[in-house]
């Protein structure tokens, strides 16, 4: 009995691939597939102007960032100078 499910498993499985493959292979399908890659495409361009985006403010942010920290290093060394000179 079990080996006759195994069986008519692998027979049913076998029918429905075949089927399958001729329904996924037909020309409706194909244009399905190409209207889905090219909104695929589209969504996939519509992120990267996001993302440039937010690299271009975060290179600002960086480098403002540069920028105070160099300041702040300045001004620190501009203070233990005066320090030294007056001890």
């Amino acid at each position: 009995m079990i080996i006759g499910e195994k069986v008519a498993l692998f027979l049913g499985g076998t029918l429905f691939g075949s089927a399958g493959l001729k329904i996924l292979s037909g020309k409706d399908a194909r244009k399905v597939y190409a209207h889905t890659t090219a909104a695929v495409l589209r969504g996939k361009d519509e992120v990267m102007k996001h993302v440039e985006l937010v690299q271009e403010g975060c290179s600002d942010i960086l480098a403002e960032a540069k920028q105070i920290n160099a300041d702040r290093r300045k001004a620190e060394e501009a203070e233990y100078i005066e320090e030294s000179a007056e001890a």
